[in-house]
C-alpha cells in the first residue's frame, strides 16, 4: 500500500518513518522542505504539494499544527479533497474542531472518498517508538482499511464512533490533561515550598492515587529543569480554545477546564509559549520563590 504522509513536524517525522519501517511505500509532503529531503534519502517519495500526494498515494494521512492548516490542505486548490478520487480514505491526525472534521468529511463524501479524525496522544516520545494512542471516528469498512497502517504508529488504536467523536476524545484528553498537570504543579509547588524534598515527595506520590501520566511525565523535567524539548505549549493554546468551543456549544460548565486555560495563558505571557509543557510549573515557582529541584 502507498501511503502519503503530509506534515513532518516533532511528531510526523517519526510516524512517516515508523511506516516506511513497516513496510509501506511512502510520500512524503511538507512546508518546509529540509525534512522532506531527509526522508527521501532514507527512501520515501518526495512531492510537492498535497494534490501531489493525493494522486500517488491510496491513504493520506496528515499531522498538522493548526486548524487553517488543515483547512488548507484538505481543502485548499491543491488540496487533498479536490485531488482525491472514489474510494480513498484521508486520515487526519491532527487536533482540529468537531465541525471542522465533519465539514471536511462532508466534502470528501461528495467524491465517494472517506474521512477519518485520528488524532494521537502519546507526545514525540509515542512518535518514536510507535506506540501511540490514536483516536478515530468515521466508517468502520475506513477504518479497518487504514489499522495496519496505524498498527506501525501506534498501539492503542480505537474507533470512538463516526466523524467527529475521535476529536471530541481527544478534546476531552486535552482538557483531562491540562486539570490534571494544573494539580501537579501546584501540588509539588506547595510541597517543596513547605520544605520536603521533591523526589521524596514523587518517590511517595507515585505510588498512591495521586499518580497519573502527568505527574510521572513531568516531575523528572522538573528536577532536572528540562524544559526545551517535547510538547510545546503554543500547542496547548490552539486546543483548549477548542475544548471550551465545544463545551460552550454543549452547554457543559468546565470550571477546572477553564482554569487550565489561565494557567496556559500564564505561561504565554512569560514568554514561555515554545517551550515544553513542563515549563508551566515556572511561573508558579516564581510566585513562590522556590524551584522543584532537590536540595543541594
Amino acid at each position: 500500500m502507498r501511503v502519503g504522509f503530509i506534515g513532518l513536524g516533532k511528531m510526523g517525522k517519526p510516524m512517516a518513518a515508523n511506516l516506511m519501517k513497516a513496510g509501506f511505500d511512502v510520500v512524503v509532503h511538507n512546508r518546509s522542505r529540509a525534512v522532506v529531503e531527509e526522508l527521501a534519502t532514507a527512501g520515501a517519495e518526495s512531492a510537492t504539494s498535497p494534490a501531489e500526494v493525493v494522486t500517488r498515494s491510496e491513504v493520506v494521512l496528515t499531522c498538522l499544527p493548526t486548524v487553517d492548516s488543515v483547512e488548507q490542505v484538505y481543502l485548499g486548490a491543491q488540496g487533498l479533497v479536490p485531488g482525491a478520487r472514489s474510494g480513498q480514505v484521508l486520515v487526519d491526525h491532527s487536533t482540529i474542531g468537531v465541525g471542522d472534521a465533519k465539514r471536511i468529511a462532508a466534502e470528501a463524501a461528495k467524491k465517494g472518498v472517506s474521512f477519518i479524525d485520528a488524532p494521537i496522544s502519546g507526545g514525540v516520545a509515542g512518535a518514536l517508538a510507535g506506540s501511540l494512542t490514536i483516536m478515530a471516528g468515521g466508517d468502520q469498512a475506513a477504518f479497518d482499511k487504514v489499522l495496519p497502517v496505524f498498527q506501525a504508529e501506534g498501539q492503542n488504536i480505537k474507533r470512538v464512533g463516526d466523524v467527529g467523536a475521535g476529536t471530541v476524545v481527544k478534546l476531552v484528553n486535552q482538557l483531562m490533561l491540562l486539570v490534571n498537570m494544573a494539580g501537579v504543579v501546584e501540588g509539588m509547588v506547595l510541597g517543596v515550598k513547605a520544605g520536603v524534598d521533591p523526589q521524596v515527595m514523587y518517590d511517595v506520590l507515585s505510588t498512591g492515587f495521586a499518580r497519573s501520566g502527568m505527574l510521572d511525565r513531568n516531575t523528572p523535567l522538573f528536577l532536572q529543569r528540562k524544559f526545551d524539548s517535547g510538547t510545546n505549549i503554543s500547542l496547548y493554546v490552539k486546543d483548549t480554545a477548542l475544548y471550551q468551543q465545544l463545551a460552550q456549544e454543549l452547554g457543559v460548565r468546565i470550571l477546572g477546564g477553564d482554569l487550565a486555560v489561565d494557567r496556559i495563558q500564564e505561561a504565554v505571557a512569560e514568554g514561555l509559549l515554545d517551550m515544553d509543557l513542563a515549563s508551566l510549573v515556572l511561573p508558579l515557582e516564581r510566585l513562590a520563590g522556590v524551584e522543584v529541584v532537590r536540595p543541594s
